[in-house]
């Protein structure tokens, strides 16, 4: 019986005498490197432009100085006694409330601190400035004699409200956004009148919703007549279709302006067909019809182009297959055609959704006081009112963008979209 032969399995080397193995994972690990240092001026673009303002965004819903800053002796006093009866304070608060007043006389601090608790218990900021004019004249017992110049610095609301403020950091924006109210008696649901911020988000997305089904149903047909006609005719169309990314928005906006008011080109036109009276002109402009027109109008192209660029690629075969077989046309469209462009469906809709969502400058301009949307109220709030308020408000939105998001993932599948 012949002797079994060994043999040692040979070493791969490369030209210059490393192990092929070794070299081999060199290599990848350096186009790893590369290819990472091509993409690290688009991470850090998304750092500086997104994640960062969206985190000083979430900051800045929680964090308001205005009060805390200004009243050290009442942040020292709330510190230390963080269960007192909001309906008796006791004479050392009121102290160390008039010790603080007399400060923001004298540092010009009273309309901060004011502003601040005016936000969670409104009409107080003509009492700050009241007190801190009267403050330095006080005399002991400081109870009666505050009480003495405004009987509203006894309102329990009023101290519930300081001893939120003295935090920096707080919830209480999220509750403002929220429709609630602080009471004597603590937080609690606002009247019907005042509960405006849930409201308008329940309209912000039904309308959002209503304009992405607007936009479908007009698409739709559009990007079948693009995906079908031949290059040179569907070429021309499509710059159509692209013309208003070309044109100023403002511009767009305001020409609707111009269309659907009740002197404007759409009313003179039914009037001259009889079709109404001078008299019964129809109001399309500054309420909730003009706002649905105008974004429609806006929002049209992103519906169409992630349309076409599903079905331009079905091949038409299929449905010649599908009437062969016998099928009508309505069948072939359900049952063959239809499914094949639901990854376009729903990329166009996701868009256009989102988009409408955070749409402001169109319903302010053709909404009116009925037609504006949740960001037109954040836009006020930022710029005119409580930049906190606006962060909570905008933070709420994009939760339920997200919260949407996560759904449609869960439900759909975002594998399948398909923007082009």
């Amino acid at each position: 019986m012949a002797e079994a032969i060994e043999t040692t399995p040979t070493l791969l080397t490369t030209a210059d005498g490393r192990p092929l193995k070794t070299a081999l994972a060199e290599a990848q690990a350096k186009a790893r490197r590369r290819a990472f240092f091509l993409v690290v001026p688009l991470i850090l673009f998304v750092i500086v432009t997104f994640l960062i303002p969206i985190g000083y965004m979430l900051k800045r819903s929680f964090e308001h100085d205005g009060f805390a800053s200004s009243a050290p002796a009442m942040v020292a006093w709330f510190a230390a006694n963080p269960d007192f009866d909001p309906t008796n304070p006791p004479e050392e608060a009121f102290a160390a409330l008039v010790s603080d007043l007399t400060r923001m006389q004298a540092e010009k601090t009273t309309g901060m601190a004011g502003t601040r608790i005016n936000y969670s218990v409104p009409g107080t900021i003509s009492l700050f400035k009241g007190g801190a004019r009267a403050a330095k004249n006080l005399q002991p017992p400081f109870k009666e004699a505050l009480l003495a110049v405004d009987a509203e610095w006894g309102r329990p609301a009023l101290w519930r409200g300081m001893q939120s403020a003295s935090h920096v950091y707080t919830a209480e924006f999220y509750l403002v956004a929220s429709d609630r109210k602080l009471t004597d008696d603590g937080w609690a649901r606002g009247g019907d009148k005042e509960r405006i911020y849930l409201y308008l988000f329940f309209k912000t997305f039904l309308i959002s919703g209503i304009i992405t089904f607007l936009c479908l149903l007009l698409a739709f047909p559009v990007a079948h007549l693009l995906a079908t006609l031949p290059m040179a005719k569907s070429s021309l169309l499509m710059i159509f279709v692209l013309l208003p990314f070309w044109t100023s928005l403002l511009v767009r906006t305001t020409s609707w302006i111009a269309l659907l008011q009740e002197q404007g080109v759409a009313n003179d036109l039914l009037v001259a067909l009889g079709l109404i009276t001078e008299e019964g002109r129809l109001t399309m402009m500054y309420n909730m019809t003009g706002t649905i027109v105008a974004m429609t109008h806006v929002l049209l192209p992103f519906m169409i182009l992630p349309l076409y660029s599903v079905m331009k690629v079905i091949p038409p075969s299929y449905a010649r297959a599908a009437r062969s077989l016998g099928a009508t046309s309505w069948t072939t469209f359900r049952r063959v055609y239809l499914p094949q462009t639901l990854p376009g469906i729903a990329a166009g809709s996701l868009l256009v959704f989102i988009l409408a969502v955070g749409y402001y400058i169109t319903p302010a301009l053709v909404g009116g006081a009925d037609g504006q949307l949740i960001s037109n109220l954040i836009s006020f709030h930022m710029s005119k009112s409580n930049w906190s308020l606006a962060a909570a408000i905008a933070a709420m939105l994009l939760a339920s963008i997200l919260l949407l998001y996560w759904l449609y993932d869960r439900l759909v599948g975002i594998d399948r979209l398909k923007f082009g």
